[in-house]
């Protein structure tokens, strides 16, 4: 029983053979995959997957990436999609000031107006936060703090960060990236948070974990990092993954049975 709490399926990598991989996913056990569309041209497709798919759940939300093409016009275009049922969280949304691919003050704007969004739509949000610590912990305890609350994707901060967004009520998802080498700032933070705090992802297509980095990364392969986790918190595999289950589906899945 594994869960892909963030990957993205709409995306062009996977056009060609999509329900193949989907269906590696279901033999290799998993029971849950959120996928999630971070620009409005993915929107359509992730509904048109979570209605094909009972496994697949979804998120939506203008990635801090595409922070300049936020507007109350798109802000229109996005509220639609946020009542479809299986539309389980806000996101990713949040700050990027590593790539800087938008300016930061487009960005910070594009998050606190999406913040605002998710918390009328009463749903979790999924944080992208990377190399903007301090703007992002500022931000979210102002705005999201202990309310709907949510979890910072693919973490890659410090155990100083861990606490401080643990504290605010959120949940922390760790990446394939826990299965390279020079990760020990990563396996500290695995090794403090408490597992019903924890969610496991693989971001596919990105950030393919080992021994298959330089491939295309698919959601089964959250295996992976999930067993390094299991690794470092002395656990049992098969009670991780299951305690995983479990953190999901009291932070996503929670909204959507009450529907």
């Amino acid at each position: 029983m594994f869960i892909d709490s963030h990957c993205h399926l709409e995306m062009e990598s996977f056009d060609k053979d999509r329900e193949e991989v989907i269906k590696r996913c279901i033999q290799e056990g998993l029971v849950y995959i959120l996928t999630v569309g971070t620009e409005v041209r993915y929107f359509k497709k992730v509904i048109e997957i979570l209605n094909k798919h009972p496994s697949i759940y979804g998120a939506i939300g203008i990635h801090p990436h595409n922070g300049k093409d936020y507007n109350n016009s798109l802000a229109e275009k996005i509220r639609p999609y946020l009542n479809h049922k299986k539309i389980v969280a806000y996101g990713e949304i949040g700050l990027d000031f590593f790539k800087n691919y938008s300016p930061r003050d487009s960005q910070i704007k594009a998050f606190t107006g999406q913040l605002e969004l998710a918390k009328k739509a009463g749903l979790p949000i999924i944080v992208h936060s990377r190399n903007a610590k301090e703007e992002t912990l500022k931000i979210l305890n102002e705005m999201y703090s202990n309310i709907i609350g949510g979890v910072i994707h693919c973490f890659s901060y410090d155990l100083d960060m861990a606490k401080k967004v643990l504290d605010m009520g959120f949940y922390i998802s760790i990446p394939g990236t826990i299965t390279y080498s020079n990760t020990q700032k990563l396996i500290d933070v695995v090794r403090y948070t408490p597992t019903d705090r924890l969610l496991a992802e693989t971001d596919a297509p990105f950030l393919t974990p080992s021994p298959y980095r330089g491939k295309r990364n698919e959601p089964w392969f959250v295996k992976l990092t999930i067993e390094k986790i299991a690794t470092i918190q002395h656990k049992k595999l098969e009670e991780l993954a299951l305690n995983l289950c479990d953190n999901f589906s009291r932070l996503f899945l929670k909204k959507h049975e009450g529907r």
